[in-house]
């Protein structure tokens, strides 16, 4: 069906919209507020109908929305000083006002009979319209206790799961009244996916014996019918809600990489020229989960993509500025040259979307570089009171706390992350920050295992390889120093203790002369 009005057309089955004649590429949230005011342009659509309709209820912050009304209306060649598609109504909402006409196929035209724009009717809302982003229900997790007075256990963690889950803002989480609706029942995950319009379904169950639980998590991909997940979790009932706390963080914290995961394998089946700005960024992930330095690059590229379709994308700003900061940290390119790039990328993120973690996190990282300290772990930390499971700002507030030479306290950072997201694609960057924590503290036995499991799960990765080094030298282990210093030169050939004291940026010299003398004791120069 094709939406028709002034000199546009909206193609609902291709999702693409049409401005004298030339295709209009506008972000995929965007599309769909549009086609959720042309749909109901008999009424006025208040600021909760968007959220519960677009946005599938989730907390979403003034700017954000106005932002992508703004995006709506010039998208269409409309303006909030002009108003002359969507027009707002003080204190109401609003409401699309263009004459509309359908063309449900080839052959047949319909002349729809909008009322004037000052006819307002109160009419009940059409079906849940969902953008182009994974959506997720959360079924209630089976009781199988025996024990009705453990329902409310069973049926905390489902809750607790779907709210933190709707902090991850690029997902569209089922509320709670909806997926409950199965609760009790047997339903194939088909129907669970059609009625509810989601492609990704959590389920699970709880088991209570004695003084101990054992809770069970599945994640299945409808579209494949497989599972992206399956978890399995023990512990004692010492506090139960501890317990659920725990259960729930480490399970939201596993599904969220494995849900990029399973976005980028869908990415890589479409077409190159049907990518629209969110497939981009999976595959940008997916190369960065590598850790090369040809991947790196290639993340960038992608990532160029999707910011020159949505400019205002603030993941996807977020992410590379983390790209082109982490290029320099591996010693793959030179930091005064990406620093301007990297920051700016950052700094347009964070203004387009204040309220994206990854935005956050790209301009933490960045400060870090900077010497900036304090702002880069105040950044770090918003990242994380924005998403609390966001594991990879967990495991990079390590590292600024490390560098800051609170060791012991960037130790405590980035295991959390690895008991967080223990089979997370960045793991091997998590094992080579504790190891460099470990270093800081003196603990070079630590700090050698700890790099070992890192080089392990990713062979060229320059910091595990760094660190191995050192904390060798250190220790006195002189054939492993050796060894690992020629593997290092392979992986950073222009590593130099110049290089190590210019751009590794240690707050405290004694840490900073302590690395160097690790890496002296090695044989480097």
């Amino acid at each position: 069906m094709t939406l028709g009005f002034g000199n546009c057309e909206i193609d609902l089955e291709r999702r693409e919209l049409w401005r004298a004649k030339r295709a209009v590429r506008v972000e995929p949230q965007v599309f769909d507020l549009l086609v959720y005011l042309v749909q109901n342009r008999d009424r006025v659509v208040s600021r909760d109908d968007l959220i519960a309709s677009v946005w599938g209820g989730r907390i979403v912050s003034e700017s954000t929305l106005t932002s992508r009304i703004n995006a709506a209306r010039n998208a269409v060649g409309d303006s909030g000083r002009k108003q002359q598609l969507i027009r707002t109504i003080p204190r109401k909402g609003l409401r699309f006002i263009g004459a509309v006409h359908t063309q449900v196929d080839d052959n047949t035209l319909n002349q729809a009979t909008d009322p004037p724009p000052d006819e307002i009717r109160d009419v009940s809302r059409p079906a849940l319209l969902l953008p182009d982003r994974p959506a997720i229900a959360v079924l209630p997790f089976t009781n199988m206790s025996g024990d009705p007075e453990r329902e409310y256990f069973s049926d905390g963690i489902s809750e607790d799961i779907i709210t933190a889950l709707s902090k991850l803002r690029w997902f569209f989480v089922i509320a709670r009244n909806s997926s409950f609706v199965y609760k009790g029942k047997a339903v194939h995950m088909k129907q669970v996916a059609e009625e509810l319009g989601v492609g990704y379904v959590v389920e699970g169950s709880v088991r209570k014996s004695g003084d101990r639980v054992r809770i069970t998590a599945q994640l299945d991909d409808v579209s494949t019918r497989s599972h992206i997940l399956a978890e399995r979790y023990d512990r004692d009932l010492a506090d139960v809600f501890a317990v659920q706390d725990e259960i729930t963080e480490s399970i939201v914290a596993a599904i969220e990489p494995q849900l990029y995961a399973a976005e980028n394998f869908r990415a890589r089946r479409k077409p190159p020229g049907s990518l629209d700005a969110w497939d981009l960024v999976m595959r940008a992930l997916s190369h960065s989960w590598r850790v090369t330095r040809q991947d790196n690059v290639a993340a960038q590229a992608l990532l160029e993509k999707a910011i020159a379709i949505d400019p205002n994308y603030g993941q996807a700003l977020g992410v590379l500025a983390t790209s082109h900061t982490f290029g320099a940290h591996m010693g793959w390119a030179d930091m005064s040259t990406v620093a301007p790039n990297a920051q700016h990328a950052a700094l347009s993120a964070v203004r387009a979307d204040g309220e994206d973690p990854w935005a956050h996190h790209g301009l933490a990282y960045v400060y870090l570089f900077a010497r900036r300290f304090d702002d880069s772990l105040a950044e770090f930390e918003l990242a994380l009171q924005l998403n609390p499971n966001f594991s990879l700002a967990q495991a990079f507030y390590g590292v600024a706390l490390s560098y800051c030479g609170r060791w012991e306290e960037g130790d405590w950072a980035v295991r959390r992350a690895l008991r967080l997201s223990p089979r997370d694609p960045f793991s091997a960057l998590y094992y080579g920050i504790a190891a460099y924590a470990q270093f800081i503290g003196h603990h070079y036995d630590e700090a050698i295992r700890l790099s070992h499991e890192a080089i392990r799960q990713r062979g060229d990765f320059v910091g595990g390889h760094r660190v191995l080094t050192a904390a060798a030298g250190m220790a006195g282990r002189r054939d492993v120093a050796k060894a690992t210093l020629v593997e290092l030169r392979r992986a950073q050939p222009n590593i130099k203790l110049t290089w190590i004291a210019k751009d590794l940026p240690m707050r405290q010299d004694a840490d900073r002369e302590h690395y160097l003398e690790g890496f002296r004791r090695a044989g480097l120069d």
